[in-house]
């Protein structure tokens, strides 16, 4: 189940006029990797934010979340802390509603989440980026296999869910089968409006 918050629904319009780049993809793509290089590629820019993300798993050394108990998510949600929230491979997930102030102002906000939200959030914002970062089956069996993560739950099932690929939704895709620098580099000029480098 995924929802936007109805902070986002409710609005008279979509909310602007602000950039929300959304990065999507199979797990084992690289996403986190792409994101924290691009994050520090665009460190001194404060018109772009990338959110730290509310998940009810514990943060890795990959991936900066603000872990909460399920509990915890609930209580928020039904608060109406949340833009967008969502559920994938056992956990929850959710961007906090402060995304929608940094809209507002003009500012380009970066974050990863579920291709489940795609619709809705190009629905509740008046631009939208959606960014399908993939890479070849045999590169996401590797790279998973390779993080052995529990929370990630069975591989296998994992990898069959990635077939239905994002990149049918999504305005750019990065094949991210090379230089993670490269690819980084890539990520950051799609966030900061400047085309594609090939």
């Amino acid at each position: 189940m995924s929802q936007i918050a109805a902070t986002a629904q409710g609005e008279a319009g979509a909310i602007g006029p602000g950039r929300l780049v959304l990065v999507v993809g199979p797990s084992g793509a690289g996403k986190d990797t792409l994101l924290r290089l691009a994050q520090a590629a665009c460190a001194g820019d404060r018109d772009i934010v990338f959110p730290r993300r509310v998940v009810t798993r514990a943060s890795s050394a990959d991936e900066d979340n603000i872990a909460v108990s399920p509990d915890e998510f609930r209580r928020a949600r039904e608060h109406g802390d949340f833009a967008v929230h969502w559920d994938a491979h056992g956990h929850s997930y959710a961007l906090p509603r402060e995304i929608n102030d940094d809209i507002r102002a003009g500012r380009t906000v970066v974050a990863n989440v579920s291709r489940t939200v795609l619709g809705a959030l190009r629905r509740a914002y008046a631009d939208v980026v959606v960014v399908a970062i993939t890479a070849p089956p045999e590169v996401l069996a590797a790279r998973l296999a390779a993080r052995a993560r529990q929370s990630d739950g069975d591989i296998a099932e994992r990898l069959t869910r990635s077939v239905d690929d994002a990149s049918a939704q999504a305005d750019v895709t990065i094949l991210n089968a090379g230089s993670a620098d490269h690819h980084s580099r890539e990520l950051v000029s799609v966030i900061r409006n400047q085309g594609r480098q090939e």
